[in-house]
């Protein structure tokens, strides 16, 4: 395979036609047999590839090259609206986190690690949204099997969550931040594959437009506290390595599926 048909792959089994800005093709190359990936690269990565007959580097994360990648962060209004949350209200939610990231992506030494993939001839990429994507699915399909109960409690969700494997082998475990693990579940949205965690303001918009249950693979503590104060809703947090490794093992799959051989690292529990 070359780099273009790996990231055709991952575009084709998350229903893309576009390359989100979070991803890219840093360095590229064809004849691609053995893969080194991982949820995290840096340089001594490249050097290890390089160094033990790897064809080409696959990234989860967006390297700092990607500048724009916060454009991605904006389809959290898609995700609102789908679940209720009217078109006003959910770009309200997003206007200031995404001004915090647009300007903290000024800062970052884009050349970083892509010169050094370069000077090595190292193919390398990342593949971010499609991912998340896919492990958005499989734990909003999980959630909606367990709430087609209109008595489905958050522990149920947390079960149905904590089924995936990754979970399981995870260090972190899925748990309930805000809410009663007896009380019921209600509404129930995974608000994942969208960048990064939509903190105080996108669960808050949830929340008051008939969402009981968010589900986050990470928060930080200002928005938890915010959202616990308050206590509008429900808040279940899933892990950020476990939840990544849920969406990229299936491709992780199809690769190998195709004849490649690819060593996970870096996070891509299993």
């Amino acid at each position: 395979m070359n780099t273009n048909e790996i990231m055709k792959l991952a575009l084709d089994m998350s229903g893309f036609d576009y390359i989100p800005a979070d991803s890219e093709i840093y360095v590229e190359g064809k004849g691609i047999k053995k893969i080194l990936f991982g949820i995290d690269i840096d340089s001594s990565d490249l050097y290890y590839a390089k160094a033990n007959g790897y064809d080409a580097v696959i990234a989860h994360h967006p390297q700092a090259s990607i500048i724009n990648a916060h454009e991605v962060y904006k389809d959290h209004v898609k995700v609102m609206n789908k679940y209720g949350v009217p078109e006003e209200a959910a770009q309200k939610a997003i206007e200031d986190k995404y001004e915090m990231l647009k300007i903290s992506a000024m800062s970052a030494n884009y050349d970083s690690t892509i010169s050094v993939a370069q000077m090595l001839n190292m193919p390398f990429l990342n593949i971010h949204q499609p991912l998340d994507e896919i492990g958005r699915r499989l734990m909003q399909d999980k959630v909606d099997q367990v709430c087609k109960d209109e008595n489905a409690t958050l522990e149920d969700v947390i079960k149905a969550l904590s089924s995936f494997k990754e979970m399981q082998v995870a260090r972190t475990k899925v748990e309930l931040l805000i809410g009663d693990e007896n009380g019921k579940a209600g509404k129930t949205v995974v608000a994942h594959g969208t960048y990064t965690n939509g903190g105080y303001d996108v669960a808050n918009a949830y929340f008051e437009n008939g969402v009981n249950t968010v589900v986050y693979i990470h928060i930080t503590y200002p928005d938890y506290i915010r959202l616990k104060k308050e206590n509008k809703g429900n808040l279940i947090v899933s892990g950020h390595i476990a939840s990544d490794a849920v969406g990229i093992n299936p491709f992780v799959e199809a690769l190998r599926e195709k004849g490649l051989e690819v060593t996970t690292v870096k996070g891509i529990i299993k």
